[in-house]
């Protein structure tokens, strides 16, 4: 790997992406690997330094996560951040031990001495603390350099590069916390910042031109961003001088689509953005597969091994024709790639790959595909956030209509519908979406939101319609704040906004008589209700 990076060892923060993108944020490139990642496999970064993650363990418990002790000789430039500050301390000699006065929240924090990795910052500094147990005694070396009014805050072996702090300067709560990982990526590690957007385009695109060689890629467009995306990244890759692509697109109707999307999605990619899409109506085949089944987590995987499969069947379809060809001869699966728009949001939450951290769900692009695929998969957005692919949209000259859509879920309408999904209830659904969406549009506030939708509830609440006694469904509304996804805000929306909305849907949709407004932030929930 050419493209210098600062690694990340999760030690089971469910947020430790969330120092990767601080760091991306100056233009250096970040990955987080579990804290159990070897040292050559650390290494194949060409880690310009090291960060250790928080986590909800104590450093003393038996089954405590630990990293391979090599980390602190590898000569790199080591900073642990809350857990990593106390593992830093256990591992090298010194004591960690229950607080006397657990800190969660808010703090100050009091610079006591000059240091590299507060240089240019105020001596008092607003922190975000979460922690129970605290530093007792320093290794051998190690000096105290902040502290805050119950506990040790940070702490430095400038002769062995080793940093360390005990509050979380990744997240918003902590104003200067950027500045800090500032110093320690370009001041103290060195990196240079120069992972750009325009250098992952160009990697990215000789990558898969190498990857795919002469064979075909399909792309499983669902419409949104990151699939677009994807789509034209890999379209770049496999486009000849004459004009003409070895991408073909592939964009299913599972039956879960939001009002109108199936032909509105078909115009912009092929007069926008001039893929090749192949569009398969396959509403009633997903819909027979979801018939009976109330359980989140069943239909998320129903709905991703239907997904390949209709693909795989596209797949055969499309090479059999004579339209397909990989050189001189004809194109078997065997020479066929699967593009699919994964992020890596996407990976963390879906599965513990990246370190010990907990399994919040499946998600459709990489939970939900069986063992054995004969696909090959190219994912040439795994390791970015979403407002990194609109950035690389933004580069790949990708009309704003596209690239300002808000995230809609890979399962689609099934994970907004709580219980059994049906036709009819996808019906009302759609109605009662098709309405939030407008009347967001309306007052200005779509492209400011991350994601704002209907949830139709398995609750059917009393109502009065015109001096009738009705009995039916209940639509939640939910909109959220959020950078990544990863962690989201309810938004406060205006009062007359929520007036013309809840207004709309019980006067124009059948079968609901009660809206509700979802006031969660994420977390505790999450920002779908599946």
């Amino acid at each position: 790997m050419d493209t210098q990076s600062v690694v990340v060892l999760d030690f089971g923060a469910q947020y430790s992406q969330l120092i990767a993108r601080r760091i991306r944020e100056q233009d250096v490139f970040s990955v987080v690997l579990p804290c159990t990642a070897t040292l050559s496999e650390i290494r194949s970064y060409s880690p310009a330094g090291l960060v250790l993650s928080g986590g909800p363990s104590s450093v003393y418990d038996r089954d405590a996560p630990r990293a391979d002790p090599g980390i602190f000789a590898m000569g790199l430039p080591v900073l642990g951040i809350c857990y990593g500050l106390q593992y830093m301390v256990h591992a090298l000699g010194g004591k960690v031990r229950p607080a006397a006065k657990r800190e969660y929240g808010h703090a100050e924090v009091e610079i006591l001495d000059s240091s590299q990795l507060f240089e240019g910052l105020p001596k008092t500094l607003s922190v975000w603390m979460s922690h129970g147990d605290e530093a007792d005694k320093l290794p051998q070396g190690f000096q105290l350099t902040a502290k805050s009014p119950n506990a040790v805050a940070a702490i430095e072996n400038p002769g062995q590069k080793m940093w360390a702090v005990q509050f979380h300067p990744e997240v918003h709560h902590t104003p200067m916390g950027a500045q800090i990982l500032r110093n320690f990526v370009l001041n103290i590690c060195k990196a240079k910042p120069n992972w750009t957007a325009q250098r992952f385009i160009d990697g990215t695109i000789s990558s898969v031109r190498s990857t795919v060689g002469n064979g075909v890629a399909i792309c499983a467009l669902s419409g949104g961003v990151d699939s677009a995306v994807a789509a034209t990244l890999v379209d770049r890759a496999l486009r000849n001088g004459s004009g003409s692509s070895r991408l073909i697109c592939i964009f299913v109707n599972n039956g879960l689509l939001r009002k109108d999307e199936f032909e509105k999605v078909q115009r912009n990619l092929r007069d926008k953005l001039g893929l090749r899409v192949v569009a398969v109506d396959s509403t009633e085949r997903f819909l027979n597969k979801l018939s009976g089944v109330t359980d989140p987590e069943k239909k998320r995987k129903i709905i991703g091994r239907e997904f390949i499969s209709v693909f795989e069947e596209e797949a055969n379809k499309i090479l059999d024709s004579a339209e397909v060809t990989a050189g001189s001869a004809k194109s078997n699966l065997k020479d066929v790639w699967l593009v699919q728009g994964t992020l890596y949001p996407d990976v963390i939450e879906s599965r513990s790959v990246r370190g010990p951290s907990q399994t919040i769900k499946t998600h459709h692009n990489v939970g939900g595909l069986p063992e054995e695929m004969t696909l090959k998969l190219i994912e040439p957005l795994k390791d970015l956030f979403k407002d990194e692919v609109r950035e690389i949209g933004r580069d790949l000259g990708m009309p704003q209509e596209i690239l300002q859509r808000q995230p809609f879920p890979g399962p689609g309408l099934a994970v907004r519908i709580l219980g059994e999904v049906t036709a009819e209830r996808l019906k009302i659904l759609r109605e009662c979406d098709d309405i939030v969406v407008t009347e967001i549009k309306n007052a200005g506030l779509y492209t400011r939101i991350w994601q704002s939708f209907a949830v139709l509830l398995p609750v059917m609440s009393v109502g009065v319609m015109g001096d009738q006694r009705t009995y039916a469904n209940t639509c939640a509304v939910r909109a959220v704040h959020s950078e990544d996804g990863m962690t989201a805000d309810w938004v406060p929306l205006p009062h007359e906004v929520l007036k013309v909305i809840s207004s709309r849907i019980v006067n124009e949709v059948k079968g609901v008589n009660r809206v509700v407004y979802d006031i969660t932030s994420k977390p505790p929930g999450t920002i779908e209700w599946e």
